[in-house]
């Protein structure tokens, strides 16, 4: 039986069905779900929408990428063994992290049945793995799965780049922290050079994808949601010296402070 939906706007929608105005306008840029249009412009939600979305949500639910999702809601209609194929891979992905923390979970019963005590290490090792994986499930909060992916990629094709750019992050963070307790003027030469080391090593790390920067911008925003793990690497000072020094230089990469 169809359940009729009457046509509405994208809040009203969103707001009803649970999902946010920012989630619906990603998947619209995705070309996952497209409303119709007023003649001025406005996107129209109704029932061809919310079948379309509860496809999108059960799909993301098994762990499927959107683009994955993409391809099967936008090609032909899958067969009962392409969807299989689909959940497997979703599945296999969910149990790798859970097989990495069982491994954790086992080097430490291991170790205290040989000693008698519990190995500082084995238990630290389990909560960084658990913390890993939910960390990412945060992050999804901010960034697609796809940005993720992007990321992560960038980081396993040049190691040594992911590298350099801790190293120049670790140097940088505190001449900046240092800069702005002496009072450095945001307009001089010396804070020109500290914001644009900033713009580069943030560009290197979204890899110039406005969208990923985006990301960062809610993200750092957001510091009420921040788990506990989640630390900020430089005080507010120092987050609002590097500002007026992009300003002042005209220097512009919607930095996250």
């Amino acid at each position: 039986m169809s359940v009729m939906v009457s046509p509405m706007r994208i809040q009203e929608f969103a707001r009803r069905t649970g999902t946010t105005v920012r989630a619906l306008h990603h998947y619209d840029r995705l070309g996952l779900l497209r409303p119709s249009r007023t003649s001025s412009g406005y996107r129209l939600y109704g029932e061809r929408e919310l079948v379309r979305l509860q496809q999108i949500t059960t799909l993301k639910f098994i762990g499927c990428s959107l683009k994955e999702i993409k391809a099967v809601l936008n090609g032909p209609a899958p067969s009962l063994d392409e969807i299989l194929a689909l959940q497997h891979d979703a599945l296999e992905r969910k149990r790798k992290a859970v097989d990495r923390a069982l491994s954790a979970v086992e080097r430490a019963q291991k170790l205290f049945i040989r000693t008698g005590k519990a190995d500082w290490e084995a238990l630290k090792q389990i909560i960084e793995v658990i913390q890993m994986e939910q960390d990412k499930e945060w992050m999804k909060k901010y960034f697609t799965t796809e940005q993720l992916n992007a990321i992560k990629a960038r980081g396993d094709a040049d190691p040594e780049a992911v590298r350099k750019g801790q190293e120049a992050w670790a140097k940088l963070i505190p001449e900046v922290e240092a800069a702005a307790q002496k009072g450095l003027d945001p307009a001089s030469e010396g804070a020109r050079s500290l914001a644009q080391q900033w713009v580069e090593l943030l560009a290197g790390f979204t890899g110039g994808d406005p969208e990923i920067q985006q990301g960062l911008n809610r993200l750092y925003a957001d510091k009420q949601n921040w788990p506990q793990s989640f630390k900020r690497p430089y005080s507010e000072e120092a987050g609002q010296f590097i500002r007026a020094a992009m300003k002042a230089h005209g220097l512009s990469c919607l930095s996250p402070l």
